[in-house]
């Protein structure tokens, strides 16, 4: 079942990619996100209480909310450079390094979460790696 939420995600970054490019025309890319993340945000929280999962909130732990904070800011740093560099260049460029973060992910998953690596998932990072640079030049 995760495939199919993994295959989910990637149309949806896709679509993200073209509409954001048009969307921030003529607008700073730092107020384009802001309103990316309004949207996110009333998403997200709609969702939460619609499926009920608000009754959760009380399990959260002090390292997990710590983490998920940390994650948040990532993602939000993450989103302000992703506008800002398709605001300036082809999302065509842009969106191949963004996914690069693929292979950083697998490297960091490896080191700080001491998840196995093998000779496949080490073929397929030098091939991300080989295609984002064929697509980038």
């Amino acid at each position: 079942m995760w495939v199919v939420y993994a295959v989910g995600s990637a149309l949806f970054a896709a679509l993200t990619s073209i509409l954001a490019k048009v969307g921030i025309e003529n607008v700073n890319s730092n107020l384009a996100t802001a309103v990316r993340t309004v949207v996110v945000l009333i998403l997200a929280w709609g969702i939460v209480f619609f499926t009920g999962a608000n009754t959760g909130i009380k399990n959260i732990t002090q390292r997990s909310l710590l983490f998920l904070v940390l994650s948040g800011i990532t993602t939000g740093l993450s989103w302000l450079f992703y506008y800002k560099a398709i605001q300036i260049g082809p999302v065509s460029k842009v969106a191949p390094i963004d996914k690069f973060s693929v292979v950083i992910t697998i490297f960091l998953a490896f080191a700080f979460l001491h998840e196995k690596i093998d000779m496949k998932t080490i073929l397929g990072g030098v091939l991300i790696t080989a295609g984002t640079f064929v697509l980038i030049l």
